[in-house]
């Protein structure tokens, strides 16, 4: 197959799937089976996606490109650098979108540079904006503990903002609860309609569980560790085991969630998510891709879920 040209292929249909939403000037092409890219007039997806691993074709196709000589000379280098958290952040934020999670301009991801010279500094996406059209100029720069804010993309030139005002993620407070509590790399907060289902179907429950699926292998076995205060990692789930995440109440502001999102944390040390009911999901991990993998294996688990809750197939093995 070569190049991972199936999942790509995939993702090509889910794009297709949802052009009825974007602007007519885009285009999506593919490139000789390796990436998908998208043809379109700057300022919008000018930074495009990169594949997770090198491959040999040859590329013809050109990237549109941004004139960022509006910038400082640091910026432009930071901008540039593919493997930048605002970088990554704007690849993820196209993917989720075509999976559905972060769609109207819900939901919401940060990532912590933990592989910089400062692994205390946290990128935030903003609020109200369309997470697929998302550019790196446009995030939030945060340095722990203090959650001093560095920057913002109010900061940034007009002529790359348009004049627009942006607002920090309502997520803000408990993106920060997850960096402090469990020393997170990233943490992810989608509208993912599966995590929805299951707090519905759900509804007189505290907590999601399952058990006895491949997927669970997927995600983390967490212990506290009483000599250190801290919950670390001590290996993967195994088949048998028992999922367990919280689930939290809704409240009518964003904000208002970070008291009982920490209480989680605190009681379900094993968890790296919480779920809010009729809402959507926070997952966390100690890297972005690792918050990544948990991010999709869960929302597979909860889809699971449903469909097994319906069939009449119970969650938990031998229950």
């Amino acid at each position: 197959m070569g190049c991972g040209a199936g999942n790509y292929s995939s993702l090509l249909h889910k794009q297709k799937r949802h052009t009825h939403v974007r602007s007519n000037k885009d285009k999506f092409v593919v490139s000789k089976n390796c990436k998908i890219s998208t043809q379109s007039s700057p300022p919008y997806h000018s930074i495009l996606p990169t594949m997770s691993a090198p491959c040999s074709c040859k590329h013809n196709e050109s990237t549109p490109s941004v004139n960022l000589s509006h910038l400082s000379p640091e910026l432009q280098k930071e901008f540039q650098d593919p493997q930048h958290p605002a970088n990554l952040i704007c690849e993820l934020c196209r993917l989720f979108y075509d999976n559905n999670w972060v769609t109207g301009t819900g939901g919401g991801i940060s990532i912590r540079d933990v592989e910089g010279p400062n692994p205390n500094l946290v990128y935030i996406a903003p609020s109200g904006v369309q997470k697929e059209r998302i550019q790196p100029w446009e995030m939030f720069l945060v340095e722990l503990p203090n959650e001093k804010l560095l920057r913002t993309p109010n900061d940034i030139p007009e002529e790359l903002t348009k004049k627009y005002k942006y607002k920090p993620s309502a997520c803000t407070p408990l993106f920060m609860s997850c960096y402090k509590m469990r020393d997170a790399g990233a943490c992810i907060h989608t509208h993912s309609q599966s995590a929805v289902m299951v707090t519905l179907l759900f509804e007189t429950r505290s907590y999601f569980e399952i058990s006895h699926i491949e997927q669970i292998k997927a995600l983390p076995k967490l212990r506290f560790n009483e000599d250190s205060g801290k919950v670390e990692k001590i290996g993967s789930m195994e088949y048998y085991d028992r999922l367990i995440i919280p689930i939290i109440e809704n409240t009518p502001h964003e904000e208002d969630l970070t008291d009982s999102l920490q209480e989680a944390i605190k009681n379900y040390p094993g968890t790296s998510a919480v779920l809010v009911r009729r809402h959507g999901i926070y997952v966390w991990g100690e890297t972005v891709w690792k918050a990544k993998v948990y991010n999709e294996a869960i929302d597979y688990l909860l889809e699971l879920a449903v469909k097994m809750h319906l069939a009449g197939i119970p969650l938990v093995k031998g229950s």
